[in-house]
């Protein structure tokens, strides 16, 4: 069994102004084996294709630039390259801090007429980590790594650094996930 844990960054504003459609614009991601080892890392920038233009709250909360996703492939050639990369043949599972990125991959997916269907094989660390701590309801990455004493280490809302982060925190709890 591989582990993704995921982190989606996507086209955004201020506003969350609910006539445009939001984009994936970064994968970052980390693969731990069943061994408990970060066997590689995947991190690739999208270049929106609806509202080609990030939003200057879009780059202020990210850091990512237009330059970073301009110079980038569109989602149907990146989800390509992320699907080999995990191998979708294998067993593996998807895991995310909440639903959203998993959501944020289906309507890209269907916005770029590519299958959906390996994006089944998901959990919510978020949900999770709330039963496995006895929350009263879940709680940011931020939140949960404080709890466990850990850093937030990189930029927060950066896919790759929040994956990474997650992935400490999937780590630190390997055993109590219901996979």
């Amino acid at each position: 069994m591989k582990y993704i844990i995921v982190d989606l960054e996507a086209t955004c504003w201020e506003n969350k102004d609910q006539k445009k459609i939001n984009e994936v614009i970064e994968i970052g991601a980390v693969c731990i084996n069943e061994n408990k080892e970060i066997e590689s890392e995947f991190n690739e920038f999208i270049k929106p294709v609806v509202n080609p233009e990030l939003s200057k709250f879009c780059t202020e909360l990210t850091s990512i630039t237009q330059k970073n996703v301009d110079a980038a492939e569109t989602f149907d050639k990146v989800i390509e390259r992320f699907k080999s990369w995990i191998n979708i043949n294998e067993n593996f599972v998807l895991c995310s801090w909440g639903f959203y990125d998993q959501r944020q991959f289906i309507a890209d997916c269907n916005l770029h007429k590519t299958d959906a269907a390996w994006l089944k094989k998901h959990i919510s660390l978020k949900h999770q980590y709330a039963e496995i701590k006895k929350l009263n309801r879940p709680i940011g990455m931020a939140g949960a790594l404080k709890m466990e004493k850990l850093y937030l280490e990189g930029t927060h809302h950066r896919g790759i650094d929040d994956a990474k982060n997650i992935a400490k925190i999937f780590l630190k709890n390997f055993k109590e996930w219901k996979i």
